[in-house]
């Protein structure tokens, strides 16, 4: 339907909705742009604090993924007329609570009457607009490194069926109330050490499409095709458990039916570890292919942040299917 739609034809809009990309970016100056981004979720987690900052970190994701600083958000809520004060209070109050830990001032906002809960921001970050992170531009030999573990989509339905372990809802609890900030970071600084030529060359987070999905994303807009190694993308702890139970979310089977013809599985990947590949995430870690020679460097500084980072796959010359799973 996008394609449809007349393109902005204003030179200072840089990245808008005719691409893939994670968020806008809108320039103001030769030194300075908008990044600016949207996101709402329905309830992730039971308790309406722990909502709100995972709602937050969400939302915050996508600044961080285009290489931004978010400075200021609106709140958008939907709320049902018997959803209770207290309960909302507690969703706000976790949501500022993870947009003063990003250094991200809530403005204002909006809020509708709404049969099902809704919570997020409007996010808007600046940046400099020679140094834009898009979700294309890998180049073949990059070496893909995953910054979080991934299973939250079927930890979650797993706790809405009342299956999901003390032990699995904590650790997806944990994974999505983490900014992305002290990943963004660790690759700002091994930019920033690499002089004039950057070796990072695609970012992107991964949320809703999965990681195949993202991974298609970046595959197709930079020409090339990814190569993973399925042993090697972190899980979070029961996860596989989840996936094995059948707890599978209406999203993976989209994100199956849509990206299965991008995909070739090797005959030894499992079909549990198929289905979590394609699993949609909420909040995420970064996606990111950066030039093998700086690729030790980046594990090393994420690890010294204590980011759970994987080296998962590296970036060939473009073939049929865009991704190859082995």
């Amino acid at each position: 339907m996008l394609r449809r739609l007349p393109r902005p034809t204003d030179p200072n809009l840089l990245v808008g909705f005719d691409t893939s990309d994670d968020a806008g970016v809108y320039r103001l100056s030769d030194d300075l742009a908008l990044v600016q981004t949207v996101d709402f979720l329905t309830p992730i987690a039971d308790d309406p604090f722990t909502f709100g900052q995972i709602a937050a970190a969400n939302s915050l994701s996508d600044v961080y993924a285009m290489g931004g600083r978010p400075v200021s958000a609106l709140s958008i809520v939907g709320f049902p007329d018997d959803g209770g004060a207290a309960v909302l209070e507690q969703i706000l109050r976790g949501g500022l609570s993870k947009m003063d830990e990003a250094h991200c001032t809530i403005v204002g906002g909006h809020s509708v009457r709404d049969d099902d809960l809704k919570f997020g921001y409007a996010v808007t970050g600046v940046i400099n607009p020679k140094n834009i992170w898009r979700n294309v531009g890998a180049r073949p030999g990059d070496i893909l490194i995953l910054t979080k573990p991934i299973g939250t989509g079927v930890i979650a339905t797993a706790l809405k069926a009342g299956k999901a372990s003390p032990a699995s809802i904590e650790a997806a609890i944990a994974s999505m109330a983490r900014l992305n900030r002290d990943a963004a970071e660790a690759v700002h600084k091994i930019e920033k050490s690499a002089g004039a030529s950057s070796p990072i060359h695609a970012v992107t987070d991964i949320t809703g499409f999965g990681l195949l999905g993202h991974a298609r994303e970046m595959a197709a807009g930079s020409a090339v095709s990814l190569r993973i190694d399925h042993a090697k993308v972190p899980l979070l702890s029961g996860a596989r458990e989840a996936v094995h139970g059948g707890f599978l979310a209406g999203g993976l089977k989209s994100n199956r039916e849509f990206i299965a013809s991008c995909v070739d599985f090797a005959a030894t990947v499992d079909e549990d570890s198929r289905a979590l590949l394609f699993d949609p995430q909420t909040s995420g870690g970064l996606l990111i292919a950066i030039a093998p020679e700086r690729a030790p460097a980046l594990s090393a500084e994420l690890q010294r942040r204590q980011i759970p980072a994987a080296q998962i796959g590296e970036v060939l010359p473009q073939r049929s299917p865009l991704i190859q799973v082995f």
